[in-house]
């Protein structure tokens, strides 16, 4: 199947949602350092940091694997490191796959890539934009959530802010979910329309949910950190006792073992290839449980919290969307879910396949959400 113009733009769009959110929570930590607000700066510039940290590494790691076995100079792998090092590398993947892409989709030329080698450079840039997302943009709408209901604190920074990044995790989402799925050898693409939608919906309900109920945990008490802190600790452990083997090095599985914890804490996917449904319910019983207390440990505990404007609405917001959420989650898996016989689960599984593609294998490998 071609590498259509519609997959194009929506790289392009991928390309433009990571630059301005990026841009806007720079511009907001900035925006705090002169406001004298040095923690919240520090807090926001410091997820920045991280979430491109984590994705230049993996970004690298996976040219240098792409690149064994075949003829590059020294001076390719070092210019390529030092983009990284530059935290340069993830934009220079999206660039190099728009200029590889635009000949056959835009001029028809038949000397440009094959549809195969561009589903699986797309499909890099969707799980680094993935990674990216939950490690940095959705840390972001938990601090600002905080900083805006706990003290009251906001801005039209602060909001662009926000806006921007629940847009990213809308976008990158969606577009490693369809993306993957065109990938993948024996796979069908995700139909747009209704099922795209009631899947984001499912996806962005839930999460916001999710957000909502740690942002009332931490209003109650900092401590509230910690019990965070053991829930990332937690999943983390968990894809270790599975054993995932996404990464040719210990260190990097490692690594990817601990972002996967923190993408866990926010939402549900399977990490390794077997039957999911036990261990989704039991992670959406804990998440409903934990959602719906936040309200009400607040409510008792500290009762001028609960007397403000925005706790009822805050309330009523979390049980109508984690409500929701999981009625689109029954309903998409239940009726839109593309099912193969080659696929070992079909709920957020994960298959193996033998292949040639670097870039393939990978995505075999990865999250399915």
């Amino acid at each position: 199947m071609a590498f259509s113009r519609f997959r194009w733009i929506c790289t392009f769009i991928g390309l433009i949602f990571s630059v301005v959110d990026i841009a806007s929570d720079f511009l907001l930590s900035l925006q705090y350092f002169r406001e004298g607000h040095y923690t919240w700066f520090a807090l926001t510039l410091s997820f920045i940091l991280i979430g491109s940290l984590c994705t230049q590494i993996f970004s690298y790691s996976w040219f240098r694997d792409d690149c064994n076995g075949e003829e590059e100079t020294n001076m390719q792998t070092t210019h390529m490191g030092l983009l990284h090092l530059l935290h340069l590398g993830f934009f220079t993947r999206y660039c190099d796959l728009l200029k590889r892409s635009f000949g056959c989709v835009w001029r028809a030329d038949s000397g440009s890539s094959n549809a195969r080698e561009l589903f699986g450079l797309a499909a890099d840039l969707s799980m680094l934009r993935l990674m990216e997302t939950f490690v940095e943009s959705v840390p972001q709408l938990l601090l600002q959530t905080c900083i805006m209901l706990q003290h009251q604190r906001t801005s039209k920074l602060q909001y662009l802010s926000m806006v921007v990044s629940f847009l990213n995790v809308a976008w990158s989402t969606v577009d490693y979910w369809r993306c993957l799925r065109r990938s993948l050898p024996n796979n069908t693409e995700m139909s747009r329309g209704t099922p795209t939608v009631i899947y984001l919906l499912y996806k962005l309900l839930t999460i916001t949910a999710r957000i909502l109920s740690l942002t009332m945990f931490i209003m109650l008490t900092p401590w509230s950190i910690l019990m965070l802190f053991f829930i990332w600790l937690s999943v983390t452990v968990w894809a270790h006792i599975v054993k995932t083997d996404f990464c040719t090095s210990l260190c990097l599985e490692e690594l990817y073992r601990s972002v996967v914890g923190v993408i866990l804490v926010f939402t549900f996917f399977n990490i390794k290839g077997k039957k999911t449904k036990t261990e989704m319910s039991i992670y959406y019983v804990m998440s409903i449980l934990h959602n719906f207390s936040a309200p009400g440990f607040l409510y008792l505990f500290i009762p001028v919290i609960a007397e403000s404007e925005f706790f009822l609405p805050v309330t009523v917001f979390i049980l109508i969307s984690n409500t929701l959420g999981l009625v689109f989650l029954i309903l998409y898996y239940s009726a839109f879910h593309p099912r193969n016989q080659d696929e070992s689960d079909v709920v957020d599984g994960m298959v193996m396949r033998n292949t040639n593609s670097s870039s393939t294998s990978r995505s075999d490998r990865f999250l399915r959400l």
